[in-house]
């Protein structure tokens, strides 16, 4: 799960991590009041979208009066910002943060991630910021640390001076760094991070590190203990479909092909979508309905792939193990029935029971192609969907 720019701000500030002074605004009517609260003559306003590439985009702009915030939030709210990391519908903008202009001295990097090789957390830094940290891996590998911790470590101290060396920090950077690095990694465990990124960490004109970006990603799997994390979900930044299938417990991801795939396991579904790959075909999305095929939740399914208008035809490869085949062939074509399907379905059952389901299917006089092998039933979508 990702969080805004705004909501990570806001956690920073909970573990007193220093971060510009701002507002967030979800209408106009809220732009002029929210740049006198802040103060100032220049103010920072950002689109707030699970995305990176606003600035390039358009999503991100220096103003120098109200009136210019006013007229910026009225251009974006509401409205779809497309960039480089979005698909070409973009992400919806709901919310604009509005910020003090600081005067930057430098950009800095600085991120940690979960690594699974050392079972540590890791924090990356480099006196290169405000650009992409992958350009700078490739042709600065010098200008970067990667240093390893743990938390409540007592070599934590000497471990942020590491980093601050390569951030080129002096005395007094330093100081208020080591503090930072303790905070950041108490919020990275106790919320269930995958991912903290601040890009560009600054110093700003008075000589103090400050924040200027936050991009948090948590766990999904620990959110059921984390409700005030749970409570910051944007479902306006996923994907419709996506977001629908979360609710009922499918994992699904979108995609840009027209052979729609329902299939039960996470490895199957790899190697199915593989397989139409093989012979020239593209899934229209990945789709694990899990362990349990259950008539509703096939159902669900299948209205969940025909909402996508590009799908001509659905690949149906179930492997039969706990749940018996004909059990799942009944609610397959109970499922075509409640959806009233227009468009051809395979459906290859293997595993348990496979070979009556296959009879089941056969006698249902529904149309419902019936192929056992995976090869010939990914190649017979290919050829459907052409």
């Amino acid at each position: 799960m990702n969080l805004h720019e705004y909501q990570g701000k806001q956690l920073f500030a909970e573990y007193n991590i220093p971060v510009s002074k701002g507002k967030i605004i979800f209408s106009p009517e809220e732009v002029i009041n929210a740049c006198n609260e802040i103060g100032g003559t220049k103010w920072v306003v950002k689109t707030q979208v699970h995305a990176g590439g606003r600035g390039k985009s358009g999503g991100v702009e220096l103003v120098d009066s109200p009136e210019m915030a006013l007229e910026f939030s009225k251009k974006w709210l509401g409205k779809r910002l497309v960039t480089y990391q979005t698909d070409s519908k973009g992400q919806l903008v709901n919310s604009i943060l509005i910020e003090e202009c600081t005067e930057i001295k430098s950009e800095l990097y600085l991120s940690a991630v979960v690594d699974r090789e050392s079972q540590k957390i890791v924090f990356i830094g480099s006196s290169e910021g405000g650009v992409n940290i992958e350009d700078v891996a490739k042709n600065y590998p010098d200008k970067i640390i990667y240093q390893g911790v743990e938390y409540k470590d007592q070599n934590l101290v000497d471990q942020s001076i590491n980093i601050a060396n390569v951030l080129k920090l002096n005395d007094d950077q330093t100081k208020q760094f080591v503090p930072m690095i303790e905070n950041l990694l108490r919020l990275f465990v106790e919320n269930d991070l995958s991912l903290l990124e601040i890009n560009p960490l600054v110093i700003n004109d008075k000589g103090d590190l400050l924040c200027l970006d936050a991009k948090i990603n948590i766990d999904s799997n620990a959110l059921f203990r984390q409700p005030k994390i749970n409570d910051m979900y944007d479902e306006t930044q996923e994907d419709p479909q996506e977001a629908e299938a979360a609710n009922n417990d499918l994992s699904y991801v979108s995609l840009d092909g027209n052979i729609g795939c329902m299939v039960n396991g996470a490895g199957l579904a790899m190697g199915t979508m593989d397989t139409i790959k093989y012979f020239g075909g593209n899934p229209a999305n990945f789709l694990d309905v899990g362990g349990t095929a259950t008539q509703e939740r096939v159902t669900k399914a299948f209205k969940i792939i025909l909402r996508d208008p590009d799908v001509k035809v659905v690949l149906v490869n179930i492997f039969g193990g706990i749940v018996r085949c004909d059990l799942i062939a009944e609610g397959v074509i109970a499922a075509i029935k409640d959806v009233d399907i227009k468009i051809p379905v395979i459906v290859r059952l293997e595993g348990n029971n496979a070979e009556l389901g296959a009879e089941i299917l056969l006698n249902s006089n529904i149309r419902i192609i019936s192929i056992n092998d995976l090869a010939e039933a990914a190649k017979k979508s290919v050829e459907l969907a052409k």
